[in-house]
């Protein structure tokens, strides 16, 4: 039995690859924070391992026995939109993984990144793996951090000859969202707290095609290759109304042009500065909001087998699965 060190296991996308790890039948060593939320790991048979990501020491003893990692821990945190736990996390974090991966002759490593370190495309041209990236644009330590540790790993494969694949998830939905990270967007659309509708769009994917394809990058794909996990390009307009359509809800009544959106994202700053505490917004991310970061993820299928369940079904998934734990009113 193949034994997987899974980092970030108590995450969104952690919990899926945890129970997708554990069906196919690998031993899993969930690395987790002191002190983190566990829910999504009860009732599993894991190897709990609780440390920092950025503790050397720490990182080499929970590798030492692994025949594989899966690096998906990291801290998805845009506002304040410059932290400087983020990148130590992020970029501190993915350094200590891979010199420690290196040491230990680890069979594959996966790194889990983002889709946003790729420019991105339009609905009729979108971005690909080749594309170079654009975020910089956005003053994010979060899409900044990403970059960087996907450009350590890109090293560590060249340098050191470290046998990576680099996986690249785009928005995900679906259920066991303990923690409500990115469906936390259904929340506010079904508590009717969005007051307009960005002009901008993304890609989304159902959280657990991500976990398959990662999981089949540990006997799939190219060493150094990225792939971009995602599915349906849309806009928000178009994702909203697909939500409130499966949620039983109404759309926000207005549409927000991209210069006033702006506005209320240097009014957000300004707050923000003023009473010395996060507004809701600040303008990296109204900045976000009003591209369209619509991507191709054609490698993905056809090196990585990357399913591509309905977006509507991962909805509706992580809609029934917010009744049903009480998250609604």
């Amino acid at each position: 039995m193949k034994t997987v060190l899974l980092t970030g296991a108590n995450g969104f996308l952690g919990g899926h690859l945890c129970r997708e790890l554990l069906r196919r039948g690998y031993a899993v060593r969930a690395f987790v924070r002191p002190g983190s939320d566990r829910r999504g790991l009860e009732g599993l048979p894991l190897d709990v391992w609780t440390g920092d990501l950025r503790d050397m020491v720490n990182v080499r003893a929970a590798i030492y026995g692994c025949d594989h990692v899966i690096h998906a821990g990291a801290l998805a945190q845009v506002n304040p939109a410059r932290s400087q736990a983020v990148v130590d996390v992020n970029v501190g974090g993915t350094a200590a993984v891979l010199a420690a991966a290196t040491e230990a002759q680890i069979e594959r490593v996966v790194f889990v990144g983002t889709a946003n370190v790729f420019g991105f495309g339009t609905k009729k041209s979108p971005g690909d793996e080749l594309y170079p990236y654009m975020g910089k644009r956005y003053g994010l330590d979060y899409m900044d951090s990403k970059r960087m540790a996907t450009d350590m790993v890109l090293q560590a494969v060249q340098q050191n000859k470290l046998p990576a694949v680099l996986v690249h998830p785009t928005f995900m939905l679906g259920p066991l969202d303990y923690k409500i990270t990115s469906n936390r967007l259904l929340l506010a659309l079904y508590q009717r707290e969005l007051v307009g509708i960005p002009a901008g769009g993304k890609n989304y994917v159902h959280v657990s095609d991500v976990a398959t394809a990662t999981i089949n990058a540990l006997t799939m794909g190219r060493i150094g290759q990225s792939y971009i996990l995602g599915n349906q390009n849309l806009s928000y307009r178009e994702a909203f109304a697909l939500m409130a359509e499966v949620m039983h809800t109404r759309l926000p009544p207005v549409s927000i042009p991209p210069m006033l959106a702006s506005m209320l994202g240097r009014l957000s700053d300004w707050k923000t500065r003023l009473t010395g505490h996060p507004a809701q917004l600040n303008s990296s991310m109204v900045a976000v909001a009003n591209d369209g970061h619509y991507f191709s993820v054609t490698k993905a299928i056809h090196e990585l087998h990357l399913p591509q369940t309905p977006v509507r079904a991962a909805i509706e998934e992580a809609f029934d699965w917010f009744r049903q734990h009480g998250y609604l009113p």
